[in-house]
């Protein structure tokens, strides 16, 4: 029985990890998309194309779909920018006017009764 080098371990493992990656959804959708920023519209290519991140639109990583429609191609700054907005708009979707709930609503009308006022300095 030949003992296995430790070098062609290393190259096995490489390859299989190749493998496993080409078939992940970053590489899928960089199949079925240009190398473009879904946002900016900024090209990417070479060594620049590992700053271009796959975006999943309704932010569920294990909905991947084989046709890419929950995906979107975005550099790291909008990706970063988008997931900053959807992080403020949850915060304030529980309360929507940003108001503390136990303040009371202030209910004072200033200008209620101003066409009377007026009406009665003439």
């Amino acid at each position: 029985m030949k003992k296995v080098d430790s070098s062609d371990k290393i190259v096995a493992d490489t390859r299989r990890q190749m493998a496993i990656r080409a078939q992940s959804y970053r590489e899928k959708a960089l199949k079925l998309y240009p190398w473009v920023c879904g946002s900016c519209g900024r090209e990417f290519s070479g060594k620049k194309l590992k700053e271009l991140t796959v975006h999943h639109k309704d932010h569920d990583h294990d909905n991947n779909p084989a046709d890419g429609s929950n995906w979107e191609l975005l550099c790291l700054y909008c990706h970063d920018n988008e997931h900053e907005r959807q992080e403020v708009a949850n915060a304030y979707s529980s309360n929507p006017s940003g108001r503390n709930p136990d303040e009371s609503i202030a209910t004072f009308q200033p200008f209620a009764n101003l066409d009377t006022l007026l009406k009665n300095k003439k």
